[in-house]
């Protein structure tokens, strides 16, 4: 079947994500700075998901660029994708309401490693149906960087409880090693089209 559906539906559940977590963003009643500091915790959290997010509809965006058709176990990947996406305005809003504490922060870290997991079954499903020769497996490989990534948010869940912002600076990292937008889509398929193999 044609993967533009997907796409949209994919869009359209990212953007009501980020819609969301900006409307818990609650406007002070008084205009006054002072009012504004206890929203710091709050926009710091948004800040931070805002940008898992943005990485998320970056990455998948290439992934499906790289595919021509999708089938059933993928719609039913991608939806688990979108389910523990969708988890990220509830543990945004209540880790920052809670101001960096362990419990909440944990939770953020759950929800975050499964939208890795979660992205893994997904590319692992369109490598499946192209073929372990096409464009998307070539592109993704052994994909050492989602496996660290993962690695890394299990570690930062078990830290929380020692120090929330331990495990802060984790997800903080691992955001920094997907915050360049992932190329080795583009690359494979530049290649394939040039008609060589692509650079290590």
């Amino acid at each position: 079947m044609n993967k533009s559906r997907i796409e949209a539906f994919s869009d359209g559940v990212i953007a009501i994500i980020i819609t969301i977590m900006v409307l818990e963003l609650k406007v002070p009643h008084q205009a006054d700075i002072h009012t504004l500091l206890p929203l710091v915790p709050v926009f710091l959290s948004y800040v931070l998901s805002f940008i898992m997010i943005g990485i998320y509809w970056n990455n998948h965006h290439h992934m499906f660029h790289a595919v021509s058709h999708v089938r059933g176990g993928v719609l039913w990947a991608n939806l688990h994708l979108l389910f523990w996406l969708s988890l990220t305005p509830f543990t945004t809003a209540w880790m920052g309401e809670n101001h960096i504490e362990s419990v909440p922060v944990a939770v953020y870290g759950f929800v975050l490693m499964m939208c890795g997991i979660a992205y893994y079954i997904l590319a692992r499903s369109l490598i499946r149906l192209e073929g372990a020769n096409s464009a998307i497996a070539e592109a993704f490989g052994r994909d050492r960087k989602g496996k660290i990534s993962v690695l890394i948010y299990a570690v930062a869940v078990a830290l929380a409880f020692v120090s929330p912002w331990i495990a802060i600076a984790c997800y903080v990292g691992v955001a920094m090693i997907w915050l360049v937008p992932d190329r080795r889509v583009e690359r494979v398929l530049l290649s394939a089209r040039a008609g060589h193999a692509p650079e290590a």
